[in-house]
């Protein structure tokens, strides 16, 4: 090779670098984020979800990218939207509820999945066990099915003389309902409460659960959790003031949007657990060596200015355990 032909050579590699360089640069890892119900509904938790991607170094659309799958309610679509994901090259799944995670998981056992589940993730056939899930899945175990029992005793102590309990499911959600009514029963039985069940899994069938709510007249209303819910939370809360109903829920959310009393865990704090945990897959760790982890942080919100409406005196013990009095 002469020293023409090698200055020649030389030159187009320099060029060439920059290209490489580029194309490497543009080549991001993605994740896959997977709902039940749209993530519009959410904008708290889901940037609560991009901020513990921060903490790990990972900004969505500076060193990651997001395609964004939500089955808008529709919870037999998810498997059709795990599978739309897999097809995207994904670095990682993040399924935010306990219907897309088990969907997730038939789609596929080799892309690495971060859930969040309310419910007991051994249980729901997602991970060997807590310690050591094994397998292509981890996550949070955000407690919104476990706490059934106690929430259902902070109703009982707001509204001392309820006696006949409505509980509202989602019959959709055939795990998380299956699970509520279990303990819900085994609760109410110990308590010495009656309880109605009444089942909704669209906007047209929560209202036509509130006219029949209305026929046979309960004394409270227990409402179920689950992602549907949630996005109809206006809607319910509303539906409940309408009717003089009190009413207990899983997420402050409720709370926030009118209703009487919230307990459960944080879902915003779940939602920064999913993303660090997420962000630590995208640096090499193994689902199967990172142990599910269990919600910590509990919330007990009262909405007094609901509480007054509806007659009703919240009693200054309950109000002194609350985390936050909305007023």
């Amino acid at each position: 090779m002469n020293r023409r032909e090698f200055i020649t050579l030389l030159g187009g590699a320099a060029a060439a670098w920059p290209l490489a360089a580029r194309a490497q640069q543009a080549a991001m890892p993605v994740i896959g984020l997977l709902g039940g119900a749209s993530f519009d509904a959410s904008p708290d938790e889901l940037r609560a979800f991009r901020q513990g991607l921060k903490d790990t170094g990972y900004a969505e659309r500076e060193n990651v990218t997001i395609e964004y799958r939500s089955a808008d309610n529709q919870i037999d679509r998810l498997p059709e939207l795990s599978v739309d994901l897999i097809q995207q090259r994904l670095a990682v799944i993040a399924a935010v509820d306990a219907a897309s995670s088990r969907a997730a998981k038939a789609a596929t056992t080799t892309i690495p999945i971060a859930f969040i589940v309310g419910g007991d993730p051994v249980s729901l056939g997602l991970v060997a066990s807590l310690a050591r899930p094994g397998g292509n899945a981890t996550g949070i175990n955000f407690f919104a099915t476990e706490l059934v029992a106690k929430r259902l005793e902070l109703l009982r102590e707001l509204v001392p003389a309820a006696t006949r309990i409505a509980v509202l499911v989602n019959p959709a959600d055939v795990a998380v309902t299956e699970s509520i009514l279990r303990d819900v029963e085994a609760a109410a039985r110990a308590m010495g409460l009656q309880i109605q069940i009444f089942k909704a899994s669209t906007s047209r069938e929560i209202n036509a659960a509130f006219a029949e709510l209305v026929r046979e007249r309960p004394d409270a209303l227990f409402v179920a959790p689950g992602p549907f819910f949630s996005g109809r939370r206006v809607q319910l809360t509303q539906l409940a003031a309408l009717h003089r109903l009190p009413a207990a829920y899983g997420l402050r959310k409720y709370a926030e949007a009118g209703g009487l009393m919230s307990y459960g865990a944080s879902l915003t704090d779940a939602m920064h657990q999913l993303g660090v945990y997420t962000g630590r897959i995208l640096k090499g760790a193994k689902p199967a060596d990172l142990p599910v982890v269990q919600s910590t942080k509990f919330e007990l919100v009262i909405n007094l200015q609901t509480a007054m409406m509806l007659g009703l005196e919240v009693p200054p013990t309950l109000l002194a355990r609350a985390d936050e009095v909305i007023e």
